[in-house]
């Protein structure tokens, strides 16, 4: 089904609404989470841990949204669901993560979020929305439309004469931690930039966001043959938000982001970059590519 703009804007409509409300329940039961379980996922520990926050933040999205599924003849892949393939026999698909950074939620910091996008069928995001509970800002974009921070044009600029590093967790664990470090502390030096800051306690989405507020600055996961580097939905609305900015959100290669990958949901096989510059992004491109 052909999606007007009339369509996308009353479906972005939607999504900021589905978003916020489960923003302010996740927000509500911060510090008082219940049982905290564990899933199959990734091989990191982030990917593993889900709480009943997860699925109540779910449900409400999903009731929000739930309409616009059969009117709009669109397929559906959530994170805490079973990938049903709707999103390969469908125009349009809604891709969401009711709670992203469940770790961080559950230690109680910020880098948590709600982040809803949707997604043609051929992987080019139409719409993107974040909402950070823990701040209650909100940021929005869509195809054509442009980025907004709280209802607001959102655009990049530089705070820091240093350059920030967005990392996970787990960054720290790998092998080649120190010379990856190392690498991008050159990167740096390159760019006129005095040292790298590093933020390295979010999800997928409040890092990328994090990108954008503390720029210069770049996220990345390198390609990897098991499954992993997160999955559709962590990227999915964070990409169309960066495309409007100007910003770059690619693999880590430099080619667009395959937000409708068969077979798996995972971005293990190409990695991901966020930069908040086209050079910065270039120079972390090549990086990666002799690393």
């Amino acid at each position: 089904m052909r999606l007007s703009s009339q369509d996308l804007n009353y479906l972005l409509t939607l999504a900021i609404e589905a978003a916020r409300r489960a923003g302010a329940c996740v927000q509500s039961r911060a510090g008082r989470h219940g049982e905290v379980l564990t899933k199959e996922g990734g091989g990191s520990q982030a990917s593993q841990v889900v709480t009943e926050v997860d699925f109540e933040s779910q449900r409400l999205i999903l009731g929000t949204l739930h309409e616009s599924i059969a009117s709009f003849e669109l397929g559906l892949l959530t994170e805490e669901g079973q990938d049903d393939n709707s999103r390969h026999e469908r125009d349009h698909f809604w891709c969401i993560d009711p709670l992203d950074g469940t770790l961080p939620f559950v230690e109680n910091v910020a880098g948590y979020s709600v982040s809803i996008a949707l997604v043609s069928r051929q992987g080019e995001p139409m719409l993107g929305v974040i909402q950070d509970p823990v701040t209650g800002v909100l940021y929005h974009a869509m195809s054509g439309g442009g980025a907004f921070r709280n209802s607001h044009p959102f655009k990049p600029r530089e705070v820091s004469e240093t350059l920030t590093l967005v990392m996970d967790r787990s960054f720290k664990q790998q092998q080649n931690y120190s010379q990856l470090l190392s690498g991008i502390e050159r990167l740096a030096t390159e760019h006129g930039l005095s040292g790298v800051k590093i933020i390295s306690q979010g999800g997928a989405a409040m890092n990328a966001c994090w990108v954008i507020e503390n720029a210069p600055a770049v996220y990345f996961k390198q390609p990897k043959s098991s499954p992993g580097g997160g999955s559709l939905w962590d990227f999915a609305a964070s990409a169309c938000i960066f495309r409007e900015l100007g910003a770059v959100a690619t693999d880590a290669a430099g080619r667009p982001l395959k937000l409708n990958r068969k077979g798996s949901t995972f971005m293990n096989a190409d990695g991901v970059l966020y930069a908040s510059s086209v050079s910065l992004a270039a120079g972390m491109t090549a990086f990666l590519r002799d690393t």
